[in-house]
C-alpha cells in the first residue's frame, strides 16, 4: 500500500473501532433486551421482580443519557473480520488501539487496563497484549467489540475432561455457576466453549457469547434449564431465571481430551459491530 492509503485503513478502522465501543457499552443488543423483558415477564418472585425494574431503568437511563450501562465499561475484546483484498498488516492492530484510546477519551471509559504484576494502570485501556484482537475471514470488513467485565469474567473457568466424560458438561457448567451465585450479576448469559485444546476451548467460549440469544439448541437450553433451576435469579437474591441463555461452540479435539470451558457475562451482554468505511 502506499503511505496514503496506510493511513486512511488506519483512520477508518480507528474511527468504526471507537464507535463500536461506545455503541457497545451504551445500547444493548436487541435480542439481550428481549431477553431481559421475558424473563421479567415471566418472574414470580417480588424481589426479582424489583432487581429487573432496575435493570430496565439502567438499560433506558443509558440510552436516553448517551452514558455506558455500567461503571465497569471492561476490557476490550475486538473481534476483526477480514474479507478477501484487505492488506493484513501491523497497521490494523495499531488503529485498533487507537481506536480504544479514542474511546476512552471520548464515551468516555473507566481506564481497567493493568500490568498484571506491577498493577500500573496504562489509563487508556491499552498495553501489552491488550486490546485482545482476534481476527477472522468473513465477507465484509468489520470490527467486533466485546467490553467484558471483570465480575464475570472472575467467575469464568475451564476444565479439562477425559473423552468419556461427555455427559460432565452439563455438571461444568452448572457447577461453574452454582460457584458463582450472585458475583457476575445474573441473569447471566453463559457461553461454553467444547473441544479445541486447553487454551482455544476458553477463545471459543467468549466468541460463544457474541451468537443471538433468542433461540437455543436442544442441548443449550437443557444446560439453560438446569442452570436455572439453581434459582440464584437477579442479582443473586433469588428467582425464576438464573441464566438467560447458554451459547456453545465446538471445535475439533484431540482423541485422548475433552476440554470444556464456560465463559459467564452478566445481564448486560454488551458487544456492537460497525462495518469499515475503507
Amino acid at each position: 500500500m502506499q503511505r496514503g492509503e496506510t493511513a486512511g485503513l488506519r483512520e477508518a478502522l480507528a474511527t468504526a473501532t471507537c464507535r463500536a465501543m461506545r455503541d457497545a457499552v451504551i445500547y444493548l443488543p436487541a435480542d439481550v433486551k428481549q431477553a431481559i423483558e421475558r424473563a421479567a415477564a415471566s418472574e414470580t418472585n417480588a424481589v426479582a421482580v424489583g432487581e429487573y425494574e432496575n435493570i430496565t431503568k439502567n438499560i433506558v437511563a443509558a440510552e436516553h443519557l448517551g452514558v455506558p450501562l455500567c461503571q465497569d465499561t471492561g476490557v476490550p475484546v475486538v473481534y476483526l473480520t477480514m474479507p478477501p483484498g484487505v492488506p493484513f498488516s501491523r497497521v490494523l492492530f495499531d488503529a485498533i488501539a487507537d481506536g480504544i484510546r479514542r474511546a476512552t477519551n471520548e464515551v468516555p471509559l473507566r481506564p481497567n487496563v493493568v500490568n498484571p504484576l506491577t498493577r500500573h494502570n496504562s489509563g487508556d485501556n491499552t498495553g501489552v497484549g491488550m486490546p485482545a484482537i482476534h481476527v477472522r475471514p468473513g465477507e465484509r470488513f468489520a470490527v467486533t467489540v466485546m467490553p467484558k467485565g471483570a465480575g464475570a469474567e472472575n467467575v469464568s473457568r475451564v476444565v479439562m475432561l477425559l473423552p468419556s466424560q461427555v455427559g460432565k458438561i452439563e455438571e461444568v457448567v452448572v457447577g461453574t455457576m452454582l460457584i458463582a451465585e450472585g458475583r457476575p450479576c445474573p441473569p447471566v448469559v453463559l457461553g461454553v466453549g467444547i473441544g479445541g485444546t486447553f487454551d482455544s476451548a476458553p477463545a471459543l467460549a467468549k466468541e460463544a457469547l457474541l451468537q443471538p440469544i433468542d433461540r437455543m439448541d436442544a442441548f443449550e437450553q437443557k444446560l439453560c434449564d438446569a442452570v436455572n433451576r439453581l434459582g440464584i435469579g437477579p442479582m443473586g437474591l433469588g428467582g425464576n431465571t438464573t441464566a438467560l441463555a447458554v451459547k456453545i461452540k465446538t471445535a475439533a479435539c484431540h482423541t485422548a481430551s475433552l476440554p470444556v470451558a464456560v465463559n459467564v457475562q452478566c445481564w448486560a451482554n454488551r458487544h456492537a459491530t460497525v462495518e469499515v468505511d475503507w
